[in-house]
């Protein structure tokens, strides 16, 4: 790409807008793989400047930090919002980050006509534009008793992306690595701390830093390193980043450097995506009804209606886990790729011992379809020694699928197995499907139906989707759920049973009758 930008800022432009046409012609001149491997998803206007509003603090100097600016449209929706509602600002120190060599001189063009900018507006703006990468310029921040230079104001698009676990930058931010990174998180975790006191974080990502074991280290650091303050969702996962094509559902989260009050008011506020970001759902709650801080997981949970307020409430006040049952959740112990050498689709009499395997494909609501026809999934497993050690026992179990696809309309789907479905001392369990189990013992079937409807129902669906913003669903997110005594669950097991009908209108219309949800779920 040229390095020659002939395109000007229009008499009088603001220079958001002067950015976002750069962006726009930035993006018709590179690859869709370029963008990608960079991780660039180009804010909006009509987002940039909703997050720019979240900023309330200001002084006559103030500092400003924007980890990988791009075109720098968050940078000047920023600047503009505090020169519009702040008129004791003097000057601006700025330091941005950019290291795609395609975008530095679009970078630099916006950022010098910002300076002139001010200049007409009597504002100094210092600004300083590093080529190089912001985690390993700043991630001696995470350790203890570092000083560095601290910002008022820190905003940001971060790249999306996942790291190796041996790349230098996941080496480097291991304080803030569970797992396999996204390098969004990193960003994030190493911008609180270079946050000023009573300085304010603004960032839009992918939400899934909410929930699960990969980002469980970023969430210990974080929610503990500052405050949420306010919280915007977009529930459509099509609308927020619509000129990219991206398929992620996307939250904007600020917080503040002070001190953790589990009873500091969050404004949470939701829209489908920008044609309604002027007209968000609001609602305010507690720090402590969104993120319990002194458990293990520190799940941040996002309700953004009445109904799923009330069903936050409801879970919230139930005080049991699968533990407390003696239940464990696993992961289905056969990776089929690795497992080939024992894999069968047709049924050998008397010469091959041969398995059950169940897949994903297999585990429908309240129903297990087996054997069913599949392309490329076997049927079976071989029973042999060299096999047994990715088999389980055949007792009772309920399946559920780790993943849901695009067409599921839940993300929880899970079905019983009971262990006189068929004769064998074992049986296979595919990797994309965790297995629920009492260790010692069975679970009886009373138990297993009414767990599995609860899992199945409206009703943990739309909790399950207050905190899980993507299609895993992971072993240790079930651990973490509530549940409600085991004679509740036992209750509903009974009641399904009695009534030989394992539909998901019936299941739902017990659990919902049992817990008086009728009218909140309608």
């Amino acid at each position: 790409m040229t390095k020659n930008i002939n395109i000007n800022p229009f008499n009088e432009e603001l220079p958001s807008e002067y950015a976002d046409r750069l962006g726009i012609y930035y993006t018709k001149q590179v690859t869709a793989k370029h963008k990608k491997d960079n991780g660039q998803f180009f804010t909006p206007i009509p987002i940039a400047r909703l997050m720019a509003s979240y900023c309330k603090e200001g002084d006559t100097t103030v500092k400003i930090l924007d980890p990988g600016c791009g075109t720098a449209i968050l940078t000047c929706t920023l600047i503009e919002h505090l020169v519009n509602t702040k008129i004791n600002i003097e000057v601006i120190e700025l330091v941005v980050y950019e290291t795609d060599e395609c975008l530095v001189p679009f970078s630099t063009r916006v950022l010098e006509y910002i300076k002139s900018w001010l200049k007409k507006r009597d504002i100094i703006l210092n600004y300083v534009l590093n080529q190089y990468d912001f985690i390993l310029d700043n991630y001696k921040a995470l350790q203890k008793n570092y000083r560095s230079e601290l910002f008022d104001f820190i905003i940001s698009n971060p790249p999306y992306f996942k790291l190796a676990k041996d790349d230098v930058k996941t080496i480097a931010a291991k304080e803030l690595v569970s797992g396999q990174p996204n390098i969004y998180s990193i960003f994030m975790g190493i911008a609180a701390k270079l946050l000023a006191d009573r300085g304010e974080l603004i960032f839009i990502t992918p939400r899934s830093f909410a929930s699960g074991n990969y980002f469980k280290a970023f969430r210990e650091l974080f929610f503990n390193t500052v405050q949420i303050d306010t919280i915007h969702l977009f529930n459509s996962r099509k609308d927020t980043f619509n000129r990219d094509s991206v398929l992620q559902e996307t939250v904007i989260i600020k917080a503040i450097k002070e001190s953790i009050d589990p009873n500091k008011r969050v404004l949470v506020s939701s829209s489908n995506g920008i044609i309604d970001i002027s007209e968000p759902v609001i609602k305010h709650f507690n720090s402590s009804e969104l993120i319990d801080l002194s458990s293990r997981e520190k799940i941040l949970h996002l309700p953004t209606s009445d109904k799923e307020e009330s069903i936050l409430n409801l879970v919230s006040s139930w005080e049991n886990f699968l533990s407390d049952f003696n239940i464990k959740i696993s992961t289905g112990p056969v990776v089929s790729f690795r497992s080939k050498q024992f894999l069968q689709d047709n049924y050998e009499n008397g010469t091959v011992f041969l398995a059950p395997l169940f897949w994903l494909h297999n585990v429908g609501k309240m129903i297990l379809e087996w054997p069913k026809e599949f392309k490329d999934k076997e049927k079976y497993i071989r029973l042999e020694n060299a096999s047994k050690s990715i088999l389980i026992p055949n007792k009772n179990y309920i399946f559920l699928r780790r993943f849901s696809t695009k067409d599921d309309k839940s993300r929880l789907i899970a079905a019983p197995y009971f262990c006189n479905y068929i004769k064998s001392d074992f049986i296979g369990v595919e990797n994309k499907v965790n297995y629920i189990y009492r260790k010692n013992g069975h679970l009886n079937r009373d138990e297993m139906v009414g767990l599995c409807a609860l899992l199945n129902s409206e009703l943990f669906d739309t909790y399950f989707q207050i905190f899980n913003g993507n299609v895993n669903v992971s072993a240790t997110e079930l651990r973490e759920m509530r549940l409600p005594p085991l004679d509740d669950i036992i209750r509903i097991g009974n009641r399904i049973i009695l009534s030989n009908d394992y539909s998901m209108a019936n299941v739902n219309t017990i659990i919902n009758e049992i817990y008086e949800l009728e009218a909140i779920m309608n």
